[in-house]
């Protein structure tokens, strides 16, 4: 059995959401339970319930689905640290909404501040969603280059928000910009264009005023220094200083995601093993077309007891 030592958590974001996420979770184990619980007082309404039984237009609600994504992710990962107590990641990152629960994995926020930030976060963006619609739509097979010289003369607004894995470019607009976007794109050698389960143009200038809007409590959140690192979105690098991150955090919501980057940045830095920790396996799937090996994914009670049974790849942790 392989011991990997340098081990990185990666958690996902928005549009990975489904109803009936995290329901085994909360029946099998109790920290999960717990986790559920103490995000549903917090919020002051059934979030669980909402992700357990709700319809599947409500939890893709942006005021839905990032707390959603959050707590369920968090929730994973409390029972990994339960389950294999010798499990200690060496850098933690997230794609999106998932760099905050990054933060809460690696001990630099709390489970409750970070959710209080996700929530303020999805209210902001629910907000700049509803006053600017747009959306997201990824492009399969063309690199940056050739998406930012087809979109170049798009007739409405129109940009980059999301540089995922070799031939994946997720772009963001107002829904005449996507639209406009798509026979230009397909011109160019797009081989489809796609549309993402989400409800905003996140990531692009259509999201200032939620950018503007989450800047103060950034600088009000309590953050600490821990001894896991963190590969940040904007830069798709480590960031160390606290007030680098509270600066990338805000400028996240309006800036490209560089995931590519950043898992290529962690490859450098010698990580044996990725772990996926939350809902789906796109991020498996990603770093399956950067060229990336072994990553693991975890969703779900069956996931968990698979991976430490004894023949598990986790086994050796517990």
């Amino acid at each position: 059995m392989t011991h990997y030592k340098k081990i990185a958590l990666l958690f996902p974001g928005q549009g990975a959401q489904y109803v009936g996420m995290g329901k085994d979770l909360y029946e099998a184990y109790p920290v999960a339970k717990q986790i559920f619980q103490e995000a549903d007082e917090l919020l002051g309404r059934g979030l669980s319930s909402c992700m357990f039984m709700g319809n599947p237009e409500d939890l893709a609600q942006t005021k839905n689905s990032q707390p959603a994504i959050y707590v369920m992710s968090f929730a994973l990962w409390r029972v990994l640290q339960q389950r294999c107590p010798r499990l200690m990641p060496s850098i933690c990152a997230g794609l999106s909404l998932g760099e905050y629960t990054a933060l809460a994995a690696a001990g630099k926020i709390s489970f409750l501040e970070g959710l209080q930030l996700v929530a303020k976060r999805a209210e902001l963006m629910q907000e700049a969603c509803e006053k600017t619609p747009g959306s997201l739509r990824v492009v399969l097979g063309l690199d940056e280059e050739a998406v930012a010289t087809a979109i170049a003369s798009c007739p409405h607004y129109v940009c980059i928000a999301n540089l995922n894995c070799p031939g994946q470019v997720v772009i963001a607009g107002s829904i005449e910009g996507l639209d406009a976007a798509v026979p230009l794109l397909k011109e160019a050698g797009a081989k489809r264009v796609l549309p993402l389960d989400v409800s905003g143009a996140f990531h692009s200038e259509l999201m200032r005023s939620a950018r503007e809007g989450l800047a103060p409590y950034l600088q009000k959140v309590s953050l600490h220094e821990t001894s896991v690192d963190l590969v940040m979105n904007v830069v798709g690098d480590f960031v160390c200083t606290l007030p680098d991150i509270r600066a990338l955090l805000t400028c996240q919501v309006t800036s490209p995601v560089r995931w590519q980057k950043g898992i290529e940045t962690m490859q450098k830095a010698s990580v044996d093993c990725f772990l996926e920790v939350g809902c789906g396996k796109t991020l498996q799937g990603m770093n399956k077309r950067i060229g990336i090996e072994p990553t693991w994914s975890i969703e779900t009670v069956e996931d968990i007891e698979k991976m430490t049974a004894p023949e598990g790849a986790l086994h050796a942790f517990t």
